[in-house]
């Protein structure tokens, strides 16, 4: 929005008037603080939380209780190359991708 609004005025100069140096520059000095901002603000903290997801993912290991994104909470069974086996209840235990775990809420000791 902000964009099309110094787009606009930067097209509705004067017939007569010629731009001043540098004046193509000067529009795309809001664009990069835009740029900037959306950085710090949507990119990067996305770029942490997917990091720390892997490295939660690494760090998996039998007897850690977990919780999925679904909501689901166990405790793992095993841990296969891309997949653990989370048992949930007696005798009832779930094969899912390890990129379903959401959280350890406890760590085996």
């Amino acid at each position: 929005m902000i964009l099309l609004t110094l787009l606009a005025q930067a097209q509705t100069g004067s017939p007569g008037s010629a731009a001043g140096p540098g004046g193509g520059f000067n529009l795309f000095v809001p664009l990069i603080f835009v740029l900037i901002i959306f950085y710090f603000i949507g990119i990067r903290p996305q770029a942490r939380r997917q990091k720390e997801q892997q490295k939660l993912i690494s760090a998996l290991k039998t007897g850690d209780r977990v919780v999925t994104g679904s909501g689901i909470h166990g405790l793992i069974a095993n841990v296969k190359d891309s997949t653990v086996i989370v048992k949930v209840a007696d005798n009832v235990k779930i094969e899912m991708e390890k990129s379903a775990i959401a959280s350890v809420a406890k760590a085996a000791e």
